[in-house]
């Protein structure tokens, strides 16, 4: 078993130094004035800003209802017991891992808090009340990545085994539409509970304090789905590659039932596919918020206008819960015509179709809806001005995934060579040309991105510099806002991947055909004939659309973080630049520090993709050689043991745990000591940390997709399992599977984390640069508390025989 106690006790430790430093820090946060919403009056003056806003919360409401809705729906959906109960295995084993995980996150917010009630309550002198409301919106920001998190995880459960039964109907459309409800389901309830949270503190708390709110809110949510998103990272490729060897090593099938490692597979599916991107999502979309209305407040002097271009923000972000809505209302009606008699169907098609259209509707609400909401902005030119940089980023949510499908789509040519190159070539060639594939794919990616970025830089240079100082920033913030334009299609998409990787899972696990006479059993309770051999086959095809859609999320969620932090890194240098006046001499590769930051945060980048993956092979390592001795194929048992199944759960968990410690120490501590170094050194070191981890994301999660669909059309379109050809794509994927589920999807709150905590701390040190011998003192702390940890994140983590 994990030893908690160590590990709390280190996590403890580590945030008392890093609390501490970000406790002095939140004064200027705090002093982020809101602008009063009700000066500025809207739809010929019909209405003021606060009550356009107030009624928000309806569509808000709206969007929780059609969540639930759904959820409802697809639990009442027809399914067989033997499924249900693998299922409920899996959720079973998954909310206790969702809870190991809330205890780590509890002990962090109990220090947390400790830290803000002496900061604002002793030293700023803040009322009771304003103290404890920063705290509960702090609270509420970890209370809200671990809620959508459990929504996730809870309903892509129902919809796996729903999912399984319906395949033996052998109707492909079903497979199709549960997996996309229910990842609409959890896109629109995510939305809506960010949406409805921030209302509440935009609208309901005192502008003296709400920056402060904010700030607590921002910080809680990215630190719960920071330790959601690593650990689940992980878990699920431990639990992964010690399922899939076992292929190689017994020559046994997908998901066999003897094997141990299947539940913990499906465990991790969860953990690492549900849980960890659900409250990434969250945490993107309020963070990527904040960092707008703090920029809107610091870069924009006008109150009047900072009122109009808040009001018009949120509103925009409305519109997202209204264009998904619409768009997958439409999308259903069009594929329930084309498909449901079907009986074969391209499982990609309905679903790029679905993220076309959502891209479509978003951007004509855009243009019309900032039409009646900022028409008299600036010149009056500026509505289309700001629509069309917002457009930007929507279109670019439709043509990323466009770019990710030619390297990754079962069909792609990129695959296709990872295949024929297996062939002869074996897994080497395999590695090889999976390699090409991620490489090439950044390169794409990096064009489209540079691209799109152009467009909106250049539509900033007219008009916008009238209202605000660095309009280019403003204009990059709302290209990453764009590309959440259609945020619970994003989320759906993303989360169709889990349920089809489940569905097969729990199909084969819950031995179904074996169960006597369940052909009639399932004609007497259900009212058709099953068909198992087709409903295999096209649940092995779902699959591959799954892990298509599944990698086209990703660098949509890591384009926003980059993006969205050079917003936040505005902030720092409008603080150090005293509002871009003095030293800007200094963000140049003229001033050494600066190109020194750059430097360090490459190295940065390529530790921690180093040590997550080693915490994968480390722990896949004991997942293996555990199963190897305990597998029963012998024909004493067609299933494993639940206790064996429970063991690799644990063995996952514990290295997922230690992995995740070594990880954030690392980050926090180098943080604080680049912090202390130097600000201009800092502020290289937070573009680096965007810049180097962009491209090593993109290239490491298309290069794990290529993988895994590869294997997949070996297995699907060639029918060739437990050939050699096949196990060469078995080796790969499994080097593919901590690329694309763990390093590369860390990233993205790794570089949101990382600049927000960052800022703070730079505010630290800043308050301290009369002392440089203290300052130095500090650095070179916290830096050798970093090594230590970089040391240990190989030396704890090795493989080692008993």
């Amino acid at each position: 078993m994990l030893n908690r106690v160590f590990s709390l006790k280190k996590i403890a430790v580590a945030f008392a130094f890093i609390i501490a430093a970000v406790s002095r820090s939140f004064a200027s946060e705090a002093n982020l004035i809101i602008p009063d919403l009700t000066s500025v009056r809207f739809f010929g003056n019909a209405i003021d800003g606060e009550t356009l806003l107030m009624s928000g919360f309806f569509i808000c409401i709206f969007g929780l209802f059609f969540g639930l809705y759904h959820f409802v729906g697809i639990k009442n959906l027809p399914v067989h017991k033997s499924m249900k109960s693998i299922s409920e295995l899996i959720y079973e084993t998954c909310n206790t891992y969702l809870i190991t995980q809330g205890k780590f996150i509890f002990v962090l917010e109990v220090l947390l808090a400790a830290i803000i009630v002496v900061y604002f309550g002793l030293l700023q002198h803040f009322g009771a009340v304003k103290v404890a409301t920063i705290v509960l919106c702090s609270v509420i920001g970890i209370l809200g990545s671990c809620t959508v998190a459990w929504f996730g995880m809870r309903i892509n459960t129902f919809a796996n085994s729903r999912t399984a039964f319906a395949s033996l109907k052998g109707k492909p459309f079903p497979l199709y539409a549960i997996p996309l409800r229910a990842g609409m389901s959890i896109g629109m309830l995510l939305i809506s509970i960010e949406l409805f949270i921030m209302l509440i503190i935009l609208l309901f708390i005192p502008s003296d304090f709400a920056g402060a709110c904010f700030i607590g809110f921002a910080i809680g949510e990215s630190l719960g789905a920071s330790v959601l998103r690593i650990a689940g990272g992980i878990f699920t490729k431990i639990a992964d590659i010690g399922s899939d060897l076992m292929k190689i090593v017994f020559n046994i099938k997908e998901d066999d039932a003897r094997n141990p490692g299947v539940i913990a597979d499906c465990t991790g599916d969860n953990a690492g596919d549900s849980v960890g991107p659900t409250a990434d999502g969250f945490e993107t979309y309020g963070v990527t918020g904040v960092a707008l209305v703090t920029f809107i407040i610091l870069a924009v002097n006008d109150p009047v206008l900072q009122v109009k271009l808040l009001v018009w923000i949120f509103v925009m972000r409305l519109i997202m819960l209204i264009s998904s809505a619409l768009s997958y209302g439409i999308n259903s009606v069009i594929a329930k015509v084309r498909y449901t008699a079907a009986d074969k169907m391209n499982f990609e098609t309905p679903l790029t179709f679905l993220v076309w259209i959502t891209s479509i509707v978003s951007i004509a609400l855009t243009f019309a809806v900032s039409n009646i909401i900022i028409r008299d902005l600036g010149d009056g030119t500026l509505w289309w001005k700001l629509s069309l940089i917002i457009s930007c980023g929507t279109i670019a949510g439709a043509i990323i995934p466009e770019i990710v499908k030619i390297f990754t789509s079962v069909k792609s040519a990129f695959v296709q060579n990872v295949v024929t190159s297996s062939k002869h070539g074996g897994a080497s060639l395999n590695v090889l040309a999976g390699l090409t594939a991620g490489n090439f794919s950044a390169y794409w990616m990096g064009i489209a991105i540079i691209i799109l970025m152009s467009i909106a830089y250049a539509i900033s240079l007219y008009g916008l510099g009238l209202i605000m100082i660095a309009p280019a920033v403003f204009a990059f913030g709302l290209v990453a806002f764009g590309f959440l334009g259609m945020g619970p299609v994003t989320i759906a998409v993303d989360s169709y991947g889990p349920v089809t990787d489940n569905a097969q899972s729990v199909y084969e696990l819950s031995l179904i055909e074996s169960i006597p006479d369940i052909d009639k059993e399932i004609e007497k309770d259900f009212g058709f004939k099953p068909s198992f051999s087709k409903s295999k086959i096209l649940l092995e095809e779902n699959d591959g659309a799954g892990n298509t859609f599944k990698a086209t999320a990703k660098p949509v969620l890591i384009g926003t973080a980059v993006v969205g932090a050079t917003t936040m890194i505005f902030s720092t240098i409008v603080m150090l630049t005293d509002g871009l006046t003095t030293g800007l001499e200094k963000l140049s590769l003229l001033h050494a520090p600066f190109l020194l930051g750059l430097i360090a945060g490459g190295a940065v980048i390529y530790w921690f993709t180093g040590s997550s993956n080693h915490a994968v092979t480390s722990g896949a390592y004991k997942a293996v050689e555990f199963i190897k001795n305990n597998i029963k194929l012998d024909g004493s048992s067609n299933r494993a043991s639940t206790e064996d199944s429970k063991k690799v759960v644990e063995i996952c968990t514990k290295y997922a745990q230690k992995g995740m410690v070594n990880l954030f120490l690392v980050i926090f501590f180098t943080t604080l000591s680049f912090a202390f170094i130097e600000p201009y050194f800092f502020i290289g070191y937070l573009i680096s940390i965007a810049l180097f981890g962009l491209f090593q994301a993109i290239f490491m999660a298309n290069a794990g997709g290529v993988w895994d669909n590869a294997k997949k059309y070996v297995e699907v379109d060639l029918r060739e399992k437990g050939t050699e050809l096949h196990k060469a794509t078995v080796v790969g994927d499994t080097v593919g599977d901590p690329f694309k589920d763990t390093s590369s999807v860390a990233m993205n709150p790794i570089i949101k984390f990382t600049t927000l905590f960052g800022l703070l701390a730079l505010e630290l040190a800043l308050g301290l640069a009369k002392k440089e011998a203290l300052n130095a003192v500090l650095a070179v702390v916290f830096f050798c508390i970093a090594v230590i940890f970089v040391i240990k994140s190989f030396t704890d983590m090795r493989a080692k025989e008993e």
